[in-house]
């Protein structure tokens, strides 16, 4: 059978994502820091998208302004002056026009600014951070090129937490140094401040900081340096038994040790905290659930009156000119409908979500249901794909705090009266459990599953585990404290 090209035509179904479609999809598993920025770019990149501007108040209408307040303010004098023809006689200065202050209040009559008036240093975009405050403890010793090499590379291996990452071997190598000179010069780093900065682990930031506070003969410094494996694991009556000392003082010591800093470069960290701002809140009023978009901080966007008209009159612009114009209209208008679509989505998707856990709304976690995407999906008659994309980093606010629209969705697990109850319920009730136990006595993971069968929570001791990991809790040997 011969090979041989040929056309055919061929009828077929399928889904086109357009340009349209897929900016829709994006908008809506935007989070709201990302959607600002979005708002932000489309409003630079296309001409016709313009913020409307809020309506005028009483108080910003110039023609609301008194007589007094429209006369013209004379210039005020300069606080440096020439005297005579000597230019070098020179007024005196006053200095408190040059101080670090930041008048927030400005008035013509010369008023101090409160005490608590934002700095000028307040506006800085980079906070100092543990390295700064090094390198400014540094510049205060008398050090030559080689010290301040070696100082400068221990210093760019600190981590966040203020731990040496290299060794001695290390710094030798990059600098080319001796041993003797690289352990003096770290020796010196260590003792700058805070205590324990640059030590290479925990149990040797530790000692660092006894040895600051002249412990180096204590009881606290001989579990740290010999015992330190039992000190994690809480084992203080064989630390009491092998350094042949009675329980009372090992627990003395151990409070002392409790007092420490095990990373000291954390209060010197410069990271900014990110704070969760919620897309929606749900608050109870007059003993009904009201949903509410937040709106705050959002532009109000509009199409720019200016370029429709040019769009209307035909002998102001040439055809190229009205054709980029009119594409930039039609894409403005599908941008705003799109963003107004992903408001009505996060809505009803909110609105399901309160009508399946409105126990949970009413009670707290404790009475959270069972809930997987289907069922919200089924309620609002819309895909799968679309409720994970509305619940993906999306908060609200509600009466008992803020949570990510993810965590009312969570695993059935069957009771013993053959009921279900939601994993993340499960979790609560352990939480709970933990809270209340004594910390001398803390209960096993054994222990926990029996006392939830006993509630009729039938869940395998791996299970709990599990769920205590998620939940960032210490097993057993971990949270035991001994009685004083």
């Amino acid at each position: 059978m011969a090979l041989e090209l040929r056309q055919q035509l061929k009828l077929a179904q399928k889904l086109v994502m357009t340009p349209q479609l897929r900016q829709a999809i994006k908008l809506l598993q935007l989070n709201r820091l990302e959607l600002t920025d979005a708002l932000q770019a489309e409003m630079e990149q296309n001409p016709l998208l313009e913020e409307a501007e809020p309506a005028p108040t009483p108080s910003e209408n110039p023609e609301s302004l008194s007589a007094a307040e429209n006369k013209e303010i004379p210039e005020a004098p300069a606080t440096t002056q020439v005297q005579g023809d000597d230019p070098a006689t020179v007024a005196e200065v006053n200095w408190e026009d040059y101080a670090n202050t930041f008048d927030s209040d400005f008035s013509f009559a010369r008023e101090t600014p409160p005490a608590d008036a934002p700095s000028q240093f307040d506006f800085i975009s980079a906070t100092p951070g543990l390295t700064s405050h090094l390198q400014w403890q540094l510049t205060h010793l008398k050090l030559d090129e080689l010290d301040k090499e070696i100082a400068h590379f221990i210093l760019g291996n600190l981590d966040g937490h203020g731990v040496f990452q290299a060794d001695i071997e290390d710094i030798c190598a990059y600098v080319h140094c001796t041993t003797q000179e690289a352990e003096g010069m770290l020796r010196l780093v260590q003792s700058l401040e805070p205590p324990g900065i640059a030590a290479r682990n925990i149990r040797e930031s530790l000692l660092l900081q006894l040895e600051r506070r002249g412990l180096e003969e204590s009881l606290a410094y001989h579990i740290i340096d010999e015992h330190m494996d039992l000190l994690q694991t809480r084992n203080y009556a064989l630390i009491a038994r092998q350094s042949d000392v009675t329980a009372r003082k090992v627990q003395a010591a151990v409070a002392v040790i409790s007092s420490l800093t095990p990373y000291p470069g954390n209060e010197f960290s410069n990271e900014q905290t990110n704070y969760v701002i919620p897309d929606v809140y749900v608050d109870k009023i007059d003993g009904e659930f009201i949903i509410r978009l937040n709106n705050d901080g959002l532009p109000n966007l509009q199409l720019s009156s200016s370029y429709q008209e040019m769009i209307k009159e035909n002998n102001k612009i040439n055809k190229d000119s009205r054709n980029y114009l009119q594409e930039k209209k039609r894409s403005a208008q599908w941008f705003i409908k799109s963003l107004q679509q992903r408001q009505r989505t996060i809505y009803k998707v909110m609105e399901s979500l309160l009508k399946f856990q409105h126990d949970f709304f009413e009670k707290g976690p404790g009475y959270l249901k069972p809930l997987i995407l289907h069922d919200v999906a089924d309620d609002i008659g819309m895909h799968e794909s679309t409720v994970s994309r509305v619940t993906s980093n999306k908060y609200v606010h509600t009466p008992t705090g803020i949570y990510e629209l993810k965590y009312f969705f969570s695993t059935a697990v069957a009771t013993t009266n053959g009921e279900t109850v939601a994993a993340e319920a499960i979790k609560n009730r352990i939480r709970q459990i933990i809270q209340q136990e004594d910390s001398a006595k803390p209960l096993s993971d054994n222990k926990l599953s029996a006392l939830l069968k006993e509630e009729g929570i039938k869940v395998a001791r791996r299970t709990v585990a599990k769920y205590r990991d998620q939940l960032k809790i210490l097993p057993v040997k971990h949270r035991r404290k001994a009685r004083r």
